[in-house]
């Protein structure tokens, strides 16, 4: 140690340095005071700028509320995102994320442990209640996904979330808005008559809400579902079918699409589901002369007689059905005719719109629960994907077009000996009338009054049937019934079926080459043909054509996952290495990509959606009528029934022929 460390420390002299010796002396740096303080104002400045810029973004909007000429819903539709750019631009929203992030770091709110935790829940539970093994490597596979779905942290702040909630509801109610807005413009001008109307808009609105908060209360019982033992399978279908009913007539389509899966499904779950193939709660006795009133101006006693109210035949997800009899004039005779009568149920738009928005709000609100980046555009896709196939259900609220499918497809099957289609007396709103048929029952039911060989040969007469009707509807007509579950499905007791329910028709004609093409690349593993598929078969082909190369390199990798190798080379090798079990794999994939483009943030078009339910909804009818069989017998009779598609076909055609011409040699001797 030098001498200069040794030296004495000179103190400060004098009284001011007295005073100072028994305090800290702080020293401040004053750089990073000024930095800091700049901040805070600039921040503050910013925040007090955008502040009163806010009703400046309100103007446009105002302008187009208060101007005298109506409005259109893409006018409202572009102020509204404007404004909520702005409000999204807010510095709010910037310190939102900042608190957000705070608030999930400290567990305050949900955070990406504890999404982790809920997902390894209902893994968990899907294991534990799957009515077969999942291999462990499907679960690997599955958490490997998971891990890379969730990098990326989400960036969204609470007031952005609520946001986005509030424009989802905002376009659900666009039309509505514009509508109501544009009656109010001209209020000075309207009269009694439509200053009621606009008040029954508003009504809607009411109604509407009743709907929302009857299907969201519905959704609760997932939590009881899930709290049941895995194992009690009877249970958890008393629960389902709950749900289903509470939640309303979209929930009951989904039912009877998964009904008529049922092989994929516990027995009692799918016992449960087949209920609403065949029958759902009534329509009341008010809300069926509501019907007539509303479309006829009559109640059904003064139309008809023995129409009981009280007593359907038959209810589904649209309405119920009624027999009673009609006077008609026959060769100068009054005569009673047994009809059949169908009735809509009341506000069945309303609740489809309504549905498909409850599950809108419960994806988009995940994003609390699930706030990664990465599951938004996931999220968000599968939102637009229930509005689409939502669409599909709605061409059923029709009976002027469903009459109008239903005669073409009753004259083409005028003559047949295999399948048949009532006819159509009138339609009128929400009443349908058409022929009664006296010597059929619900396939369901002929089965079930049957058993041993008898049952059995019945089985299979109704299978070659059905195959050949719909060989013959997809083939010659380029149409066929787009609902065929079994509910939808009667027959006589010599195996001949008559098909109803016509609200629903998937019309191929312009859909073959893109459905080739879309199953030869799957088959083929051609992710650059598959991507053009896909996006031609989306909402938005002209977006997605721009995005073609991101859209090729994740079909790459998932075909990759299925283990899907390409067939460019000695693609018969190939084919034959795999064996089956390839094949399959094959399929499959075609089918899960079809349902899962969600992912890459693809939206498929109704049609072709409905076309992939249409063909699985009739492949598991078809597989059920073989219910008890050996699946050999299955494949047998598919293989000989398509072969023998061409002269069966012949011989229809001949029948058809015959009848024309006794047809034309009665009407000329009537003459």
């Amino acid at each position: 140690m030098s001498s200069q460390d040794n030296r004495p420390v000179k103190k400060p002299q004098g009284p001011s340095a007295e005073r100072l010796e028994g305090k800290k002396i702080i020293e401040i740096n004053l750089p990073v005071l000024k930095a800091r303080t700049d901040a805070i104002l600039r921040g503050a400045g910013s925040f007090a700028m955008s502040t009163a810029k806010l009703p400046s973004a309100f103007v446009p909007l105002a302008r187009l509320l208060l101007r005298d000429e109506d409005m259109t819903r893409a006018e409202l539709a572009t102020e509204l995102d404007r404004l909520f750019a702005v409000l999204y631009e807010h510095p709010l929203s910037e310190h939102s994320r900042a608190l957000t992030v705070y608030l999930r770091r400290y567990r305050l709110i949900p955070n990406e442990e504890s999404t982790e935790n809920l997902i390894r829940f209902l893994v968990k539970q899907v294991v534990l209640r799957s009515p077969v093994e999942i291999p462990d490597v499907i679960v690997d596979e599955f958490w490997h996904f998971f891990q890379e779905l969730i990098a990326a942290p989400e960036l969204k702040g609470l007031v952005e979330l609520n946001l986005e909630i509030t424009r989802a509801v905002l376009r659900t109610y666009e039309p509505l808005l514009v509508d109501l807005l544009n009656r109010v413009k001209h209020l000075r001008r309207v009269n009694q008559v439509a200053l009621a109307d606009m008040l029954g808009k508003v009504q809607v609105l009411r109604g509407d809400l009743v709907i929302l908060r009857r299907q969201i209360r519905a959704i609760r019982y997932i939590k009881p579902f899930l709290q049941t033992d895995p194992q009690d399978f009877h249970a958890q279908a008393q629960i389902v079918a709950k749900m289903v009913r509470e939640f309303g007539p979209l929930f009951v389509k989904m039912a009877q699409v998964a009904a008529a899966n049922s092989d994929f499904l516990p027995e009692e779950i799918a016992r449960e589901l087949q209920v609403f193939q065949e029958d759902v709660d009534p329509m009341s006795p008010e809300e069926v002369n509501q019907a007539f009133m509303e479309s006829l101006g009559k109640l059904p006693r003064d139309i008809y007689f023995n129409f009981d109210v009280n007593a359907p035949l038959k209810s589904g997800s649209i309405g119920s059905v009624y027999l009673a009899k009609k006077p008609v004039q026959r060769d100068g005779m009054e005569l009673l005719v047994p009809v059949i009568v169908k009735v809509a149920r009341h506000n069945l738009e309303r609740e489809f719109q309504m549905g498909a928005l409850a599950i809108e709000l419960m994806l988009v609100s995940s994003q609390y629960w699930a706030p990664h980046s990465k599951l938004l555009p996931f999220l968000r896709a599968m939102a637009e994907q229930v509005k689409e196939f939502t669409r599909g259900f709605e061409q059923e609220l029709d009976f002027e077009a469903e009459a109008v499918v239903q005669r073409r497809f009753a004259q083409r099957a005028e003559y047949s000996k295999v399948w048949h289609v009532p006819d159509v007396y009138s339609v009128s709103g929400r009443i349908l009338e058409m022929e009664f048929l006296e010597d059929a029952v619900a396939v369901n039911r002929a089965l079930a009054a049957e058993t041993g060989k008898p049952r059995r040969r019945l089985q299979r007469r109704i299978a070659e049937h059905f195959l050949f009707a719909i060989l013959e509807q997809l083939v010659v007509h380029q149409e066929f019934h787009g609902d065929l579950h079994p509910g939808n499905i009667l027959v006589n007791e010599r195996g001949e079926l008559y098909l109803i329910d016509w609200g629903n028709v998937v019309d191929m004609r312009g859909k073959w080459s893109m459905i080739w093409n879309y199953l030869v690349a799957v088959l083929a593993g051609d992710t650059e043909r598959l991507a053009d598929s896909l996006i031609g078969m989306s909402t938005e082909p002209d977006i997605h054509a721009e995005r073609r190369d991101d859209i090729v390199a994740a079909l790459n990798e998932t075909l990759q996952k299925k283990r899907i190798a390409p067939l460019h080379r000695k693609p018969v090798r190939t084919l034959y290495r795999e064996g089956v079990p390839g094949l399959r794999r094959r399929l499959q994939t075609a089918m899960h990509l079809m349902s899962n483009t969600y992912q890459m943030g693809l939206v498929v078009q109704s049609d072709y959606l409905h076309l992939s339910r249409s063909l699985v909804a009739m492949a598991g009818t078809y597989a059920g009528f073989y219910k008890g069989m050996s699946p050999l017998i299955l494949g047998r009779d598919l293989s000989v029934d398509l072969a023998l598609f061409p002269f069966n076909l012949a011989r229809e055609r001949f029948w058809e022929r015959r009848g024309q011409l006794l047809m034309a040699l009665r009407d000329e001797r009537l003459s």
